[in-house]
């Protein structure tokens, strides 16, 4: 089925992840969940491999993804492979059901104990609930090591479901109503100008995901809302009968975009608005810092959220190596990575720069800037790099 314009993107929706041992009922329990054939069933273990996201609105949740996954107890060369995708899917949930078959839950509290590590809400559940024995001895198991009550649910009779919907709703994060773009920059009938170069990097016949959560999200706030592309940046001006009071525009023409603002209007990009909305711009603004301390024996990390296929004007894999190797020297390492391919290890660089990361949910991008502190190594993003490069970091606005 085709998506409609407007269709909650997955990245701003909750993501709950069921997690459990192979043939522990996971698949059969999405499926009761949501009355539907999402995942394949079978008796055979390992049937889910790659995990499956499933896009729902859910009453009383409203719009969420569910998240099958592998089972943690998976063996061999394939197994260990599957495993890390679940772990993946893990840094991306925002509330884990982790569901117990059997007595034997030492893999279970040890995913009970990363979860909590990472503060992320945990339902226990009790599955296939129907055909477990000593099923209250399991229950207590559970409360002695978790000190949570497990759920008791059966995908096969329909039991506990009501039980389950309501504990999700009882636990999703009080915050998780995404915040606003743009923050407290601007308010209802303040005008705003967008500039946004339509380059090769653009999208034919349509807009790129930040630019157009933007704009939704401005006239949500009732503003006045004007579009140009950089060539035509004096004509939009002068078509006002005052300055806007913010410009938000592409991060890659920042400089040109900043000598030809008004005095009066503030100058951001989607890159660092969506830094705000989805990671930690203080600890990014720190990160840009780090580019001074850089030599041709430095190592960079980009990552890229998006795997498309490299253009010439990539911005992450043309412009950013281009403009750092410019300022530290043609040695300057730089690697790249995209999608979900992000090293556990990251001591061997000294800077990570992270795309705007629109198409993942702030869960995982929290996840990586967590490691990064962790292993102590320098984290900022494609907007606040550029902007420092550029020698404007203290002239850009954030929310």
């Amino acid at each position: 089925m085709t998506k409609t314009l407007n269709e909650t993107p997955n990245a701003n929706r909750l993501h709950i992840g069921f997690f459990g041992k192979r043939n522990s009922g996971k698949s059969s329990l999405i499926n009761a969940f949501t009355g539907q054939d999402v995942s394949i069933v079978s008796s055979l273990p390992g049937t889910t491999t790659d995990p499956v996201y499933k896009a729902m609105e859910i009453h009383g949740i409203g719009a969420c993804v569910l998240i099958d996954t592998a089972g943690f107890d998976d063996i061999g060369e394939l197994g260990s492979i599957r495993i890390e995708k679940t772990q993946i899917a893990a840094d991306k949930t925002d509330i884990a059901l982790l569901l117990f078959a059997d007595s034997d839950i030492e893999r279970e509290l040890a995913w009970y104990k990363y979860f909590r590590n990472k503060k992320t809400p945990i339902i226990p559940i009790i599955s296939k609930a129907d055909i477990i024995p000593n099923i209250q001895e399991l229950q207590t198991i559970i409360k002695k090591n978790t000190g949570l009550n497990a759920l008791q649910v059966s995908a096969k009779d329909k039991t506990g479901i009501a039980e389950l919907k309501y504990a999700l709703i009882r636990l999703m994060p009080e915050d998780f109503d995404m915040p606003s773009i743009t923050g407290n920059l601007v308010g209802e009938g303040d005008l705003v100008l967008l500039v946004m170069p339509q380059d090769i990097q653009a999208p034919m016949g349509r807009l790129i995901l930040p630019q157009v959560q933007t704009i939704r999200d401005l006239l949500d706030k009732k503003c006045i809302v004007n579009c140009a592309t950089t060539d035509k940046i004096d004509q939009a001006l002068a078509l006002m009968n005052k300055p806007p009071k913010l410009i938000i525009t592409d991060s890659q023409v920042f400089e040109t975009v900043y000598e030809k603002k008004p005095q009066a209007s503030m100058l951001t990009s989607f890159s660092v608005l969506f830094a705000a909305y989805k990671g930690d711009l203080p600890y990014y603004f720190l990160g840009a810092k780090a580019i001074d301390s850089l030599s041709e024996k430095s190592k960079v990390l980009i990552a890229e959220c998006c795997t498309h296929a490299p253009l010439a004007e990539d911005i992450g894999r043309e412009k950013l190596p281009k403009l750092l190797r410019k300022r530290v020297g043609n040695g300057l390492t730089v690697n790249i990575i995209s999608g979900t391919d992000y090293p556990k290890d990251l001591t061997d660089y000294d800077l990570i720069i992270q795309c705007g990361a629109c198409m993942f949910n702030r869960k995982y991008v929290l996840s990586r800037i967590s490691r990064a502190k962790m292993q102590g190594v320098p984290m900022s993003n494609y907007g606040v790099v550029l902007a420092h490069l550029t020698g404007i970091l203290d002239k850009i606005s954030v929310s």
